[in-house]
């Protein structure tokens, strides 16, 4: 998860953290153990945010672009 690049690609767009956790249906501190690598996101929200967000593809942001 690249927290840096998910809030770089909110702000282009003028989405702020409470307004993504208000269409997730989450807690701040929940988004935060989120993009902190405490919790994981569910697939669903990682689509709600793909789509809100109007993000091409996860890949970079919620998956490495490296395959080990």
């Amino acid at each position: 998860m690249d927290k840096l690049k998910l809030e770089y690609a909110m702000k282009k767009k003028g989405i702020s953290i409470k307004m993504l956790c208000q269409v997730l249906g989450i807690s701040r501190s929940a988004y935060y153990r989120k993009v902190n690598s405490i919790t994981e996101f569910t697939r669903a929200e990682i689509q709600t945010i793909i789509n809100y967000v109007g993000l091409d593809t996860p890949m970079g942001i919620f998956f490495s672009d490296k395959v080990s």
